[in-house]
């Protein structure tokens, strides 16, 4: 398969509402959004590279034919954010703590981490209006609900954009599809609880942060797999293994078809330290989780980004 900006396609979703989902979804390699307002466009996220960003918004100029004037992120993973520089018409709208951690971490490549990216020129850019809880955007006739959930799950401020009348939702990395969760900057037990808010909306279309467009039915392998980390957390403690040994000795079994595997003793680490009652979205020292993904993975983690 190829991986490259070109094998990105546009997917209309419901009328006015469009996914851009960038194929194989894996490591940088994120879905974004966008919504036809007639005179204007509001974009959902941006992508990891420049050359990346840029396909995507000269794609959704194609499409639309009208000026971007909005960029709603869904956290502040550069997967997400990087490109915000390059949308120059636009107002970048996110929650208040994406805006926090994208000026304290800037751009970060982790480099020695991840192989074979060509991340271009990239600049820092936070959002420039931000919210807490809940704001409704108005795009058009499109009524958007960017909604936080209140707690941690994939960071400390993850956002759905949330389509009532269409009952579409632009869930970022809340959901993968066909990826394995990642759950280290933020918990593993919020990140079950949010489906359930999910659930709640009873969407007919989820466009996930990555992989393909899907719908309810994938929520249920998710929970899954993350009720198979807080059991792996438990026995490993109880044997004493350090959450790299108990990755290493687990037979993924019904999930070892999902991608980035090497997530797992990073998941682990966060579920530990939920056990030992450190609170969800609570700060962990990422450094030893991403020396147990390399150490997992045997070599630098390939991207295709």
């Amino acid at each position: 398969m190829t991986r490259s900006p070109a094998a990105a396609s546009v997917q209309k979703v419901a009328d006015g509402v469009y996914a851009y989902v960038q194929p194989d979804g894996s490591w940088w390699i994120n879905n974004c959004g966008f919504l036809d307002a007639g005179d204007h466009t509001v974009v959902i996220d941006t992508c990891a590279t420049e050359k990346r960003t840029r396909t995507m918004l000269d794609k959704v100029s194609e499409t639309t034919g009208s000026l971007i004037t909005q960029v709603v992120n869904t956290h502040h993973h550069g997967d997400h954010t990087n490109g915000n520089y390059l949308a120059t018409d636009a107002v970048v709208i996110g929650h208040r703590k994406t805006r926090e951690l994208v000026l304290a971490t800037g751009i970060n490549h982790f480099d020695g981490v991840f192989t074979g990216s060509d991340w271009g020129h990239l600049e820092a850019r936070p959002p420039e209006v931000v919210f807490d809880d809940r704001l409704t955007l108005y795009a058009g006739d499109l009524t958007v609900e960017l909604i936080h959930p209140g707690y941690a799950a994939h960071t400390t401020n993850d956002v759905m954009v949330w389509l009532p009348e269409q009952r579409v939702l632009f869930s970022g990395d809340l959901v993968f599809n066909g990826g394995t969760p990642f759950t280290v900057m933020g918990s593993v037990a919020g990140s079950r609880a949010v489906l359930d808010v999910i659930r709640e909306l009873e969407p007919a279309v989820i466009v996930p942060g990555h992989g393909p467009v899907c719908d309810l039915g994938r929520l249920a392998p998710i929970d899954a797999y993350l009720a198979f980390v807080q059991r792996l957390a438990e026995q490993g403690k109880e044997s004493g293994l350090t959450p790299l040994e108990q990755a290493k000795a687990t037979d993924l079994g019904e999930f070892a078809a999902m991608s980035e595997q090497e997530r797992l003793p990073a998941n682990l680490r966060r579920a530990y330290a939920e056990l030992d009652g450190l609170a969800w979205g609570a700060d962990l020292d990422l450094g030893p989780a991403i020396f147990d993904m390399v150490t997992f993975n045997g070599a630098p983690i390939r991207c295709f980004s």
